[in-house]
C-alpha cells in the first residue's frame, strides 16, 4: 500500500543551498511548459471537475446511481445489457450495469468522488504523519531517532494489506467507510514518507543556516518549521504526487476484495470487482472504470515527474 522509497527518492536530489529560490511565477511557468506535466494537470483537472460536478452531470443525463432498469437487461442470459456496447443510448451515455440495469455513467462520476477523495485524504494524512515523524527523528537525539526509526521500520514491514482487510471487515456499518478507508490506508502507509523526511532532515541539519539558527537559541520547533521544512518541499511534493495514485490503487484493491466501499455507493474499484465476471458479455463494464482509473494514475505519475524536474534547482531547462 506504499510506494517503494527508491522510486520516490532515487531520481531527485536534495535542495542546493547555493541556488537562489526560484520565483513562484517562474516555477509555475516551467511546470506549464513541461508537456508531460501539463498533460497530467489537464487530466487531473478534468477528473476533479467530474467528481465535483457529478450531481450536475447526472442531472443532464437524467439518471442517478441507484435506480434499476430491469427492462434494459436480458434476464434470459443472466442479466446482460440489451443493445450494443452494454446498452449505450441517448438516455444512458455509457450503458447500464448487468443484472441491475443501473446507469453506468452516473456510477462512474460518483465513483470518482470516492476514489479521488479517499486517495487525496489518505495522502494528506500520510504526509502529515510521515513528515512530523521524520523531522522529529532527524532533529532528535540518538534515543528519539532510534525509537522513531524502529517504529518506521515496523510500519514498513507490517503486512498492511492483510491488516487492512481484517480491520475493514469489522468496521461497523454506521461508520462512513470512505473516511475509514482513508485513515486505514494512511496509518499503514506513512513509513516511507517518514524515512524520506528523516533522510533529508539529517542532510539539512548540517547546513550552516541550520547551525546558525541553533546557535542563536531558536527552539527545535522553530528550527524545524523555518529551516528544515522549506528544504523538504521538493521531495515531499514529488513523493505526495506519487502517493495519490498508489492510494487510489489501494482503495480500488480493497473495494475489489469486497472490504472497501459497499453497494449501492459506487467506487471504481467496486465496479471493477463486479465487472470481472462480465468481461466477455459486457466489456464496457470493465473498460469504463478501468480506463478512468488508468488515466488518473497516469496523470498523477506524469505530474509527479514534472514537479520533480521543475523544482530541482539543478535543472536549467524543462524536458520536452
Amino acid at each position: 500500500m506504499t510506494v517503494t522509497l527508491e522510486a520516490a527518492t532515487g531520481p531527485q536530489p536534495g535542495p542546493d543551498p547555493s541556488s537562489p529560490p526560484r520565483p513562484r511565477g517562474a516555477t509555475w511557468r516551467r511546470l506549464r511548459q513541461d508537456k508531460a506535466a501539463a498533460t497530467g494537470m489537464v487530466i487531473i483537472t478534468l477528473m476533479v471537475l467530474v467528481a465535483v460536478l457529478a450531481p450536475l452531470l447526472t442531472a443532464l443525463e437524467g439518471q442517478d446511481t441507484t435506480t434499476q432498469h430491469p427492462e434494459l437487461v436480458d434476464s434470459a442470459s443472466g442479466g446482460t445489457p440489451l443493445g450494443s456496447l452494454g446498452g449505450v443510448s441517448a438516455a444512458h451515455w455509457l450503458g447500464v450495469e448487468p443484472q441491475t440495469g443501473r446507469d453506468l455513467f452516473a456510477r462512474l462520476v460518483y465513483g470518482a468522488r470516492i476514489s479521488l477523495g479517499v486517495a487525496l485524504g489518505a495522502t494528506a494524512l500520510q504526509v502529515l504523519i510521515g513528515v512530523s515523524v521524520g523531522i522529529a527523528a532527524g532533529l532528535g537525539g540518538r534515543f528519539v531517532d532510534s525509537a522513531l526509526s524502529r517504529l518506521t521500520d515496523l510500519t514498513l514491514a507490517f503486512p498492511s494489506v492483510l491488516f487492512a482487510i481484517g480491520l475493514m471487515a469489522i468496521v461497523p456499518g454506521s461508520v462512513p467507510r470512505p473516511l475509514v478507508l482513508a485513515v486505514v490506508i494512511a496509518l499503514l502507509g506513512w513509513g516511507a514518507t517518514a524515512r524520506l523526511a528523516r533522510g533529508q532532515t539529517l542532510s539539512l541539519r548540517t547546513r550552516d543556516y541550520v547551525a546558525a539558527a541553533k546557535l542563536s537559541g531558536a527552539p527545535p520547533l522553530r528550527v524545524a518549521r523555518r529551516e528544515i521544512l522549506p528544504g523538504l518541499v521538493t521531495p515531499i511534493i514529488t513523493y505526495a504526487a506519487l502517493l495519490v495514485p498508489t492510494n487510489m490503487i489501494s482503495e480500488a484493491g480493497l473495494s475489489f476484495l469486497g472490504v472497501g466501499v459497499r453497494p449501492p455507493t459506487p467506487s471504481w474499484g467496486q465496479m471493477l470487482s463486479a465487472g470481472t465476471t462480465w468481461f466477455r458479455p459486457d466489456v464496457m463494464y470493465v473498460l469504463v472504470p478501468g480506463g478512468a482509473l488508468f488515466l488518473t494514475l497516469l496523470a498523477f505519475t506524469l505530474l509527479a515527474d514534472g514537479v520533480r524536474r521543475t523544482l530541482d534547482p539543478r535543472n536549467t531547462e524543462v524536458a520536452a
